[in-house]
């Protein structure tokens, strides 16, 4: 298996196909990208076969932006038997992997693929006992093993493979599956919702998103991120000119600023969330956000870029590199990623953690 399969969201082939070319020149691995436009995921051809599993390896998952889900697959599996579609895939898999400790059938994320994600479900159970069977996958799920992936892209048409568990999305199709809460003041809230899932791990959830933390929201308008911080029992800063929803003001839990989000400065010190999804250039709120690190004003930020109509990734590349070098510059050491979530369309979400001033650590060390 020399190919890596990277599902996206559909139209943002092209952006996928940059960014993992980059990524894998960076680690001195060539190939080349297979795109079609508006599939929902891209190839990804290794000219030499190991490196295809070096890749999914080396390449931290969590760094890939446009990619919802990472894998090594094999050469398309076409036109299989409605009487026997299982043995070719297992076949597939013999020699490749043995006892993997999940199996995810799955397709790509695109109005064509809709219909065949009732078959896959079906598909799913016998395909499973046969695996098991013979001793590829394990019986009972195991998350610290591979996982296979069947990607159906057409009936009877799929591409088998497998991810790392340590190294891919946890999510089914890459994608976690939320419900919008019918109280919230509009759709919005589902982007910080999915970034939270996709950013924090589980286990820090109590720690990093806990009642009580103080937070600020710029460009809060009607308040869909500040209800993913009240519902969690955080005191939150509103910062928009526009009128946020009445029924967040009556949690007691939010003090509307009447300003714009760019001049707002907390005259308190004990802010630990940022979050900002203003519609405004990426190198503006870029630099929104650096200069808040910077200050010591918070502690993590979550932030949306809207994304220019060329050059996607390259210029998402750019404002990031530019806000890590200012940090470094400023002596701050901080942890940055960034995915076009789910919810988001043209635009990315990026999450920026503050660990600590690196000059206070080297000070502390003298």
């Amino acid at each position: 298996m020399n190919k890596i399969a990277l599902y996206c969201r559909p139209g943002f082939e092209k952006e996928c196909a940059a960014e993992i070319t980059d990524k894998a020149g960076q680690k001195e691995i060539y190939g080349f990208a297979r795109v079609k436009d508006n599939s929902g995921y891209v190839l990804f051809e290794c000219y030499q076969h190991e490196d295809a599993d070096r890749l999914i390896r080396e390449i931290p998952f969590r760094e890939l932006i446009f990619a919802r889900q990472m894998l090594v697959v094999g050469e398309l599996l076409r036109d299989l038997s409605p009487e026997d579609r299982i043995s070719p895939i297992v076949g597939m898999l013999h020699g490749v992997i043995e006892r993997a400790g999940e199996l995810r059938v799955e397709v790509p994320d695109t109005n064509e693929s809709k219909e065949l994600l009732k078959f896959c479900r079906k598909f799913t159970v016998p395909l499973r006992n046969a695996m098991r069977q013979e001793k590829i996958l394990q019986i009972k799920e195991n998350t610290s093993r591979p996982v296979i992936h069947v990607f159906f892209i057409a009936p009877g048409c799929c591409y088998v493979g497998y991810s790392y568990s340590n190294n891919n999305s946890p999510f089914y199709m890459g994608i976690p599956r939320l419900k919008f809460p019918s109280d919230a003041p509009s759709r919005s809230t589902l982007k910080l919702e999915e970034a939270f899932h996709v950013f924090i791990p589980y286990d820090e959830w109590e720690e990093r998103l806990a009642s009580g933390l103080y937070a600020v929201d710029l460009g809060a308008c009607p308040g869909g991120w500040t209800y993913q911080l009240v519902k969690r029992s955080m005191m939150v800063h509103a910062v928009d000119n526009g009128p946020m929803s009445q029924s967040l003001m009556d949690t007691g839990q939010v003090r509307h600023h009447k300003i714009d989000g760019f001049k707002f400065q907390p005259s308190v010190k004990n802010i630990y969330w940022l979050v900002c999804d203003m519609v405004e250039k990426p190198a503006k709120v870029t630099q929104l956000m650096a200069d808040w690190l910077v200050n010591g004003w918070c502690r993590e930020a979550i932030f949306n870029l809207k994304l220019p109509m060329k050059k996607r990734y390259e210029e998402v590349a750019h404002n990031l590199q530019k806000m890590n070098l200012q940090l470094k510059e400023n002596g701050i050491n901080a942890q940055i990623q960034a995915k076009h979530l789910y919810h988001d369309r043209e635009e990315i979400t990026v999450h920026v953690r503050r660990i600590w001033s690196a000059y206070a650590n080297s000070r502390n060390n003298d």
